[in-house]
Order: structure tokens, then sequence, then C-alpha cells
């Protein structure tokens, strides 16, 4: 496993456990105190979960399993990749540090910084993907399936 690939999974790893306090947190507030959370609390806690953790541990899989680059890729750089991490783990903590402090005034900074997140976000997403497009392709198995069997 390539360093790469280990920054991706404990980047999801520390997501996780980021998720799981505040969660606790969260649930503290609803069944001891009564204060139930707010949806950007709500949001917060789904995104580092869902992005910080579940995607990031996606991306770091697949970045470990899929095939390797063809020798005529020339989409694929893992400089690219690197840059999509750089992009997707700023913009992730700084959505769910935004949005765990809670709702601003309409259109004011907090907004737009939550804002601003998530179009980092898609952007680190839509950069892995682009760079990794060429890499989910067959690797024996369509040789496999020419020859009539089936999986």
């Amino acid at each position: 496993m390539f360093s790469t690939v280990r920054r991706f999974i404990k980047t999801a790893i520390l997501f996780l456990f980021v998720g799981l306090a505040y969660g606790a947190t969260l649930l503290y507030r609803r069944e001891i105190l009564g204060i139930w959370p707010s949806p950007h609390q709500v949001s917060a806690h789904a995104h580092v979960v869902g992005i910080g953790f579940v995607m990031f541990l996606i991306l770091g899989v697949a970045l470990w399993l899929f095939p390797r680059p063809a020798k005529e890729d020339d989409r694929y750089r893992p400089e690219r990749i690197g840059i999509a991490w750089w992009i997707l783990a700023p913009a992730t903590a700084t959505r769910f540090i935004a949005e765990a402090a809670g709702p601003g005034a309409p259109g004011g900074w907090l907004g737009w910084t939550i804002f601003a997140a998530g179009i980092a976000q898609i952007t680190g997403l839509a950069l892995y993907f682009h760079t990794m497009w060429p890499r989910i392709r067959p690797v024996g198995s369509h040789l496999r399936e020419e020859k009539g069997e089936k999986f």
C-alpha cells in the first residue's frame, strides 16, 4: 500500500472518529438535555461521516485496488490524486466546522463558507474521478467473459 492510499484511508479514519464524537455529543444533547440538533448540525454530522469517512475510504481503496494505469494513459497522474486530496480534506473539514457552528445570517460569511466548501468538495471529487477514469477497465475478466465464463 503506497503513501497516497494510506493518506486517504487514515484521513477517513480521522473523519470517522470526529463524526463519532460529534454524533455522541448531538445524541447526549438530544436524549439527556432535550435539545434537538439543527439542520446545520445534522448536515455537519452527515458530511463528516458520509464524505469524510465513507468517501475517503472508498477513494483510498479504489486507488489501491484499481488496475495500474495503462502505459499509454496520459490522464492518470499521481500528483493529481494528491491535489484532489488537498482540495477534499480541507474542504470537508471546513464544511464540517462551519455547519457545526450553526446557521449564520442568510448570505453571510458562514453561508458563503459552507457553499464554497461544498463546491470545493465537488471539485476535488471531479478531479479524482477524472484522473481515475482510465483505470476503470477490464484486466483479464473480459478475456474470461469472451470464453463464456459468467460471474
